[in-house]
């Protein structure tokens, strides 16, 4: 076996839970195959560098040997190699850092102007665009 397709290859190894959420995720751009956008058909190579942006963190796998059929947990370490730096798993210990805006109990939901504004509060909190500015 010389290559296999990225969405199998994910899936095999446990990455994602079923193939089709391997697919929608490389899809969607929360996959890099060698700092590069991938296809779900593209072809795995024993050696390539797969990074998969989870929020908030980005898992680098090194690709050690290829396989087709889903493995065991015990024998994932065979076929893939977690090289996901220390300060990317840091950040899942990180705590959250939480925006609590007070309303008056009985003053009903926000207006349009007040939604707005707190939106325009939580935007830099939960959005990151680390692949878009590549």
């Amino acid at each position: 076996m010389s290559e296999v397709r990225l969405d199998k290859y994910l899936w095999a190894v446990r990455v994602f839970k079923t193939r089709s959420d391997a697919a929608d995720a490389i899809r969607n751009n929360r996959v890099l195959v060698n700092n590069a956008y991938a296809k779900p058909s593209r072809e795995v190579k024993q050696g390539d560098v797969i990074a998969v942006k989870r929020m908030p963190v980005t898992y680098q796998y090194k690709v050690l040997a290829l396989v087709s059929s889903r493995q065991g947990a015990k024998n994932v370490p065979q076929y893939c190699l977690n090289i996901t730096p220390q300060e990317e798993l840091d950040k899942l210990t990180v705590p959250r850092e939480t925006v609590f805006v007070f309303r008056e109990r009985g003053t009903g939901r926000p207006t349009k102007k007040e939604r707005r504004e707190i939106d325009a509060l939580m935007d830099g909190f939960y959005y990151d665009d680390e692949f878009d500015d590549e």
